[in-house]
């Protein structure tokens, strides 16, 4: 499940002014230090630095641990919905828990290392007894989504119109605005498709990463600013809707490139974790979910450009959670639980988060369903391989149809079979108990009247949200 961030006030014994700070021995430290020395230790720790983060242990973290450690500003590329933005936003863990600030100063400096000129003349005139406050490492991470009508002063800043107002000459540093990059010193600037930047905007950038300081109207202001400038993009962003400038692309350490889960237990373990279920969904149906979209990242149908989401996997799950909290609310029954039966609920529901290939138009939710009954299948196959099903195919055979649907309990289900020793063995092959919740039981019999209707050893006939299987 998502957590949720709760941010403690900093411990009441940390010092309070730059005097106690100073005897404490707290001296500045840059953020890139500051970040090398926090992985380095995680490391040889053995403590996990990316929690969350699923499938790129042997790929992806390698390499940002081996760019992190030599001090680079990195740039994520991948298509969409491949944990880019996640993954950045894990970076904050590798700050301190607090780090000390000027109290009241506008880009959180180090008491003992003032940058702006409002700061330097504060730490002049009160020397040791300058306040000191702390900030969270959470504060410490800015995050902006690059935009097309993203502004020069969105980013590094602007002339402050109130300030000119209150008296102050256009010619003092003072009556600048500073932006977001500025403000986020001594931390983390993560700015998600960066190709989205009008390329005059990303000029502005240049001066940032290389030489540390920022231009505004004219104004050179040499603040020595300390920032990690992370970013992300796709691949198609560098000849579509824009570019990374050559410059730009220059300056950044390392260029990663990320992936979708490269494992089915990955593909499941990812969806497991970041979706929110509503009602009771078994890993048989997170297997399938989870080869269907493996299945739609391999299809010529599928615009491959744009990518399959892990998102679109996520929406597929909780889709069929509701479709189980749905029937439980129709038909009465206590616990939710997802049957094969509620997978013929994501094609209609989640068929506009993909993009499909010119002259596939009409035929899109045909592709779906296609491939998710191939998934089905692969699945099927793979629980039940090598376990003889005649002895069900004939109790259908014989009359026993079996019907289900969105208003058909799991225990009408199980009541329209006979007793079969072979349902026992279908249950134990998805790990389920003979005594356990009927929902269960209900979902691994249809999973094997499924496959022998794939196989065409069955009949299935399904109108208005009901199936039937018979001969």
């Amino acid at each position: 499940m998502r957590s949720v961030v709760v941010v403690n006030e900093a411990p009441s014994n940390l010092p309070r002014t730059a005097g106690e700070l100073r005897a404490a021995g707290y001296l500045p430290r840059g953020v890139k230090t500051e970040i090398k020395e926090n992985l380095l230790a995680a490391l040889r720790s053995g403590a996990s630095a990316w929690p969350g983060i699923v499938g790129f242990d042997t790929t992806v973290l390698p390499q940002l641990e081996r760019a992190l450690l030599a001090g680079h500003d990195v740039v994520l590329l991948g298509e969409r919905g491949q944990g880019k933005t996640r993954l950045l936003r894990t970076l904050a863990g590798l700050l301190d828990e607090w780090t000390p600030v000027i109290e009241g100063s506008e880009l959180g400096e180090h008491p003992l290392e003032p940058i702006t000129p409002a700061s330097i003349r504060r730490a002049a005139e009160l020397g040791d007894d300058l306040p000191v406050a702390w900030r969270h490492r959470s504060e410490r991470y800015a995050e902006k989504l690059a935009t097309p009508d993203t502004s020069v002063g969105d980013l590094i800043g602007d002339v402050d119109p109130v300030k000119v107002a209150q008296g102050r000459s256009l010619g003092d540093p003072e009556t600048i605005h500073f932006g977001l990059v500025p403000r986020a010193h001594r931390g983390i600037v993560a700015v998600n498709e960066l190709p989205d930047l009008a390329e005059r905007i990303q000029v502005a950038l240049l001066n940032v990463m290389e030489e540390r300081d920022i231009q505004v109207r004219g104004y050179t202001l040499r603040l020595p600013l300390d920032v990690l400038l992370v970013a992300t993009a796709n691949p198609e962003d560098y000849t579509n809707r824009g570019r990374i400038i050559t410059p730009l692309k220059d300056r950044f350490g390392a260029e990663i490139r990320t992936h979708y889960p490269l494992s089915l237990k990955g593909e499941i373990a990812l969806v497991r974790q970041e979706a929110e279920l509503s009602a009771e969904v078994g890993e048989v149906l997170l297997e399938i979910i989870a080869r269907f979209v493996r299945n739609l990242r391999e299809s010529a149908a599928i615009d491959q450009r744009s990518g399959v989401s892990a998102r679109f996997a996520v929406a597929a799950a909780e889709t069929v959670a509701a479709a189980a909290l749905r029937r439980s609310a129709l038909t009465g029954e206590d616990e939710p639980v997802a049957r094969p039966i509620d997978l013929d609920s994501v094609p209609a529901v989640l068929r506009g988060k993909l993009e499909f290939e010119s002259g596939e138009e009409g035929r899109e939710t045909e592709h779906l369903t296609h491939l998710l009954r191939k998934a089905t299948a692969e699945t099927a196959r793979a629980k039940f391989g090598g376990l003889d099903l005649r002895p069900l195919t004939d109790a259908v055979a014989d009359g026993h149809l079996v019907a289900t649907g969105e208003k058909v309990p799991a225990i009408e289900v199980l009541q329209a079979l006979p007793e079969l020793p072979v349902l026992h063995e279908v249950a134990a092959r998805v790990g389920v108990k003979p005594d356990d919740n009927p929902g269960r039981i209900a979902a691994a019999v249809e999973l094997a009247l499924e496959l022998l209707y794939l196989q065409r050893k069955v009949a299935k006939d399904a109108e208005d949200g009901t199936a039937v299987y018979g001969p």
